[in-house]
């Protein structure tokens, strides 16, 4: 799903990005909810980037990735945790572009998002290439997420990739 935001696109940049786990559910801009492997997700996109919020028997559980004011969590490379009886794990990165490649690219993200069935996209008005993008899949029993915030002025593409495991059962 593709979606134009219905905000004024602020001048952050991927080092205002902060990365946090278990907030409350903050004010969202779209959303797509949908359900793979008995996990409820809502993907969120915010003002100034993204939320997922997990939904399982054991209770709720968020990811947010957004510049948030007074937070000094900073955006980290790798993330691994235990949420309930499943493991979680978190990367992200920065990839610095050209011009041209940063065009091709976003171009690229937006179709691929925005045409698959658990893909939400927002794009900011004023630049084509200032969006954000999300997109859950599920295999093997495991739930899994990309996402993608572009900071064109920067030429700046932040990329992350959430797996929350299937299921930890314990041996008799």
């Amino acid at each position: 799903m593709l979606t134009t935001l219905n905000t004024a696109y602020s001048d952050t940049r991927a080092d205002d990005l902060a990365w946090a786990l278990g907030r409350e559910p903050l004010p969202a801009l779209a959303s797509l909810d949908l359900e793979l492997s008995n996990v409820r997700l809502q993907l969120r996109l915010l003002g100034a980037s993204h939320q997922v919020i997990l939904e399982q028997e054991e209770g709720i559980c968020s990811e947010t990735v957004a510049c948030i004011p007074g937070s000094r969590t900073p955006l980290p490379l790798g993330v691994a945790k235990r949420i309930g009886d499943r493991e979680y794990e978190f990367a992200a990165r920065v990839e610095t572009l050209s011009q041209g490649q940063f065009a091709g690219r976003a171009q690229e993200l937006i179709a691929l998002v925005s045409e698959h069935p658990h893909g939400l996209a927002g794009v900011f008005p004023g630049s084509p290439y200032a969006f954000t993008a999300l997109l859950a899949q599920c295999h093997d029993g495991q739930v899994h997420w990309r996402t993608w915030h572009a900071y064109p002025q920067d030429g700046q593409l932040v990329a992350t990739r959430t797996r929350v495991g299937a299921p930890v059962t314990a041996a008799l």
